[in-house]
């Protein structure tokens, strides 16, 4: 059977490719089609809303973070027996780590896969001045081949037919259809971007069906038609040594991991198994690692700091001697204490004497390098682990604070790692694929 390949990307954020996407995912699905969906970037929401709609789990693909054979064995794992491959861009179709560094693009993304573009264009207020922005896009790069476009915001029927003439006789891009203006599609928003499939799930197998009504299926599919199915590459053996039991946090609160990271700690030797630190009462019995990933502990700091059964397994943990691995969320739920946006103190598990208040205007956003200063749990000194940030909280210290690695974003660098007896904590979300024997010591191996 022929897969079919796209990259959707936007000629800007905001242009509406997660919508596109997403409805496409959905519209595939519905002809009987194994959909594996990915996202460009280091995003974790995205991929949630791909996850819940096509019943696979969504990888991202980063060529900033990831060596370009990392990136190419994500992708060739991942769709080995999909019929169809969706991937969501990032930002603009060529927006990267600089303006001559277009590592961890769509653009960069398409070319290392040999992908092609379907570009989303937001055409409200625009007849034949589409063509213009199609060309530019489609021409930018001769390595990027943009094959379609749909124009998304679209005012109706007649609005288009402005648009489509203008973009076959201007350029090389098929017009593919049109979605309309629809503030109901839209998914919400908040300060780390958009909501979570968990807190806002939606009918997108509705969306789907709308978007067959406009947009010509068929001919997306002729264009984006691949005879070559990727070849299945090997997937790391587990270790033959004594499995360590890893209590992953997974709920509202912490849910941001790359599929990779956990992965990498199963190929590892890790038997990962996932608790509710809001929910449940105690942590798993026998944990060897706790892992607290990021999410939104500001929005459910109540709920946490009342659960005092989990507190208080959680500081009994530490107390003991045992392996914490904290990132972002984590990091805030294992200070002294969180203010929230409405300046309400929560206490938390008190293993840093420090707090984080969360603030309106953004506190970090960007790719950062982390090198460790000394040994630590992510190895010796020396280790490069890359990875990115993006919270809205700053730290406070409240007393001594140890740190043990320094983050690197290009412009100036900081302190990062915060240790506290076998406890790890840092603001950068980490990918283990940019360092994978970081997953191996993490396990103590």
């Amino acid at each position: 059977m022929t897969a079919h390949r796209l990259l959707v990307a936007g000629t800007h954020s905001g242009v509406g490719k997660t919508t596109v996407a997403l409805a496409l995912m959905a519209a595939l699905r519905a002809r009987g089609l194994t959909v594996q969906p990915f996202k460009v970037g280091p995003d974790f929401i995205d991929p949630g809303h791909h996850s819940a709609v096509c019943g696979r789990t969504s990888r991202n693909l980063d060529t900033w973070m990831l060596p370009e054979a990392a990136v190419r064995a994500t992708f060739e794992r991942a769709c080995t027996d999909a019929d169809a491959v969706v991937i969501e861009g990032v930002m603009g179709l060529f927006d990267g780590r600089g303006a001559d560094d277009w590592r961890g693009s769509s653009a960069d993304v398409a070319r290392l896969l040999e992908v092609p573009v379907v570009l989303v264009v937001d055409a409200a207020a625009q007849a034949a001045s589409v063509a213009a922005v199609v060309k530019g896009f489609a021409e930018f790069d001769p390595r990027v081949r943009v094959v379609g476009v749909i124009c998304n915001r679209v005012a109706g029927p007649r609005h288009y037919d402005y648009l489509a003439p203008a973009i076959r006789q201007y350029t090389n891009v098929v017009p593919l259809g049109w979605l309309p203006r629809r503030e109901d599609w839209r998914i919400p928003e908040r300060h780390l971007g958009l909501t979570t499939i968990e807190e806002h799930p939606r009918d997108w197998a509705y969306l789907g069906r709308a978007l067959t009504e406009t947009v010509d299926l068929e001919l997306l599919l002729k264009l984006t038609q691949s005879s070559n199915r990727p070849a299945m590459t090997e997937i790391a053996t587990p270790a033959t040594q004594r499995e360590r039991r890893v209590a992953v946090a997974r709920d509202a609160a912490f849910c941001f991991y790359y599929p990779e990271n956990l992965e990498l700690l199963a190929g590892a030797g890790a038997e990962l198994v996932f608790f509710s630190p809001l929910t449940d009462a105690a942590l798993p019995s026998d944990t060897d690692l706790l892992y607290l990933g990021g999410g939104y502990p500001e929005l459910h700091a109540a709920r946490f700091s009342s659960n005092r059964p989990m507190l208080d397994s959680m500081r009994a943990y530490h107390r003991a001697g045992s392996t914490i691995y904290a990132e972002c969320g984590g990091l805030m739920a294992c200070c002294r204490e969180l203010v929230d946006a409405e300046g309400r103190n929560w206490p938390m598990l008190d293993l840093l004497p420090a707090r984080t208040v969360m603030q309106p205007r953004r506190a970090a956003l960007g790719y950062v390098t982390l090198t460790t200063r000394q040994h630590s749990l992510l190895g010796p000194a020396g280790t490069v682990v890359r990875g990115h940030e993006f919270h809205y909280s700053r730290l406070e210290p409240l007393g001594p604070l140890h740190y043990a690695a320094e983050l690197d974003d290009g412009r100036e660098r900081r302190p990062d790692g915060l240790v506290a007896g076998n406890l790890y904590a840092g603001y950068a979300h980490l990918h283990f694929g940019s360092c994978p024997p970081a997953a191996r010591t993490l396990l103590g191996r």
